[in-house]
């Protein structure tokens, strides 16, 4: 069967080939142009269109370097359909090494967008009507805001449970069910049709290899399951993700400094000690206790921490040991082929 050219801002993008697009955003108060830039690869047979997004948060340039890795993947000589990659959704903020636009706006919380509103808005309208109106699937790649961490992890709405499926293969340790938020991309692709995988790793401004590692293992595992790409290069997870239904944030109960003793990745039981905030003169001494028995899937780097501050994110797991299967995930990925030097910097 043959496979048309795909059409985007105006171009096409002829089947067996690859392209970057440049869609114009707006124009900076200097007269310099901003474009939002969709890398199209197009398959040389007819299959599903998948879109990956990365930096919505222009901070989070984990996902920048997962979009990277996943376009120099060998497996897409050999696509079926159509794979739209979007590494920068929010110039601005990347520039800026910021989370938000100049207007100081959050562009996950503007969507769908406006042709004639606000920054934010017109991008996420651009964002809604070239990619993802477009697309059957999508992924879309964040890190925890600054200053924080995050384990690799999946979210999917609770009210799509089919999304499920990709969420295991995925691969990252943990899946959760999280509620959809007002204006987010993910609230918007559900409603037009199009459901999506949110995958959470790292922190903010940083790289780290098994995030990264994580997020391309996992696109790819979609991908093979979608029929976009063979089996050839693309392992399989050895052990099933944790799944999590719920999860809350331990606050600081005062200010001073933190000292943690538990990490992204540890299991806790119920008040277990997490850490210590101590005050500059070692006059008081607080214990964080674990509220109920889970898995740390987030915490703050900051030692100085302010009252009422996130500090620990812990998610409710079931009884299975969450430690054993986050363990054989990582070594897994540890044990796989490296990747050059040149393709890491």
């Amino acid at each position: 069967m043959k496979h048309d050219a795909f059409p985007i801002g105006g171009q096409t993008v002829a089947p067996g080939s690859r392209r970057t697009v440049d869609l114009p955003v707006s124009v900076m108060s200097d007269h310099t142009p901003v474009t939002m830039s969709v890398h199209v690869v197009n398959g040389r047979r007819p299959g599903p269109v998948l879109f990956v997004s990365a930096a919505i948060h222009g901070d989070e340039v984990i996902g920048v370097e997962i979009a990277r890795r996943l376009l120099r993947a060998p497996q897409l000589s050999a696509l079926r359909g159509t794979l739209l990659v979007v590494p920068i959704v929010n110039t601005f903020g990347f520039l800026n090494h910021s989370r938000y636009l100049p207007d100081r706006r959050d562009l996950n919380r503007s969507f769908p967008g406006s042709e004639g509103g606000s920054m934010a808005s017109r991008l996420a309208h651009l964002f809604m009507r070239e990619v993802v109106e477009r697309s059957d699937f999508g992924i879309d790649l964040h890190s925890a805001a600054i200053h924080r961490t995050n384990l690799p992890q999946v979210r999917i709405s609770p009210t799509k449970p089919e999304t499920e499926e990709f969420a295991q293969l995925f691969g990252a340790p943990v899946v959760i069910r999280a509620n959809l938020r007002e204006g987010s991309l993910r609230q918007e692709a559900q409603r037009i049709g199009v459901d999506m995988l949110l995958f959470e790793a790292g922190e903010a401004l940083r790289f780290d290899e098994l995030s990264s590692r994580v997020g391309t293992t996992g696109i790819l595992r979609v991908m093979h399951r979608m029929g976009m790409i063979g089996s050839r290069g693309v392992s399989r997870a050895r052990t099933g993700p944790v799944i999590a239904s719920s999860s809350a944030w331990v606050r600081a109960p005062a200010g001073g400094l933190l000292r943690a003793y538990k990490a992204a990745g540890d299991t806790v039981e119920e008040n277990d000690v997490l850490g210590a905030i101590s005050d500059p003169f070692g006059e008081r001494d607080e214990q964080l206790l674990a509220p109920f028995a889970g898995l740390i899937i987030g915490r703050s780097n900051m030692p100085v921490v302010n009252e009422g501050e996130a500090l620990f994110h812990i998610a409710r797991t079931p009884h299975r040991d969450p430690a054993a299967a986050v363990e054989t995930l990582t070594t897994q990925l540890e044990a796989e082929t490296m990747y050059d030097e040149d393709e890491i910097l």
